[in-house]
């Protein structure tokens, strides 16, 4: 294999300017992975609070499901079976 000066000064150069320019895009960096984050924690939160609505909705739900199955066990959710036994 040859060796091509032109690649090896286009690798030289590309490694020194990540090197040199690292220094100075550091605090950039910083910068928009603490707006980033910022970001990711405000929507894990809204997402906790949605989770958490939800949540209370579905045992709304499931109280409210078996409070009408109680009252049916009872035959007093529809009144239907009450009604003919009290008028027998």
């Amino acid at each position: 294999m040859n060796f091509h000066l032109p690649s090896f000064l286009l690798g030289y150069g590309a490694g020194a300017s990540t090197v040199l320019l690292g220094r100075h895009l550091r605090p950039v960096l910083l910068e928009i992975a603490t707006v980033g984050w910022r970001f990711v924690d405000a929507v894990a939160a809204r997402a906790a609070i949605q989770q958490e609505d939800v949540e209370d909705l579905f045992a709304e739900a499931r109280a409210r499901a078996r409070a009408q199955a109680r009252g049916r066990g009872n035959g007093h959710a529809h009144g239907g079976a009450a009604r003919q036994r009290s008028a027998e």
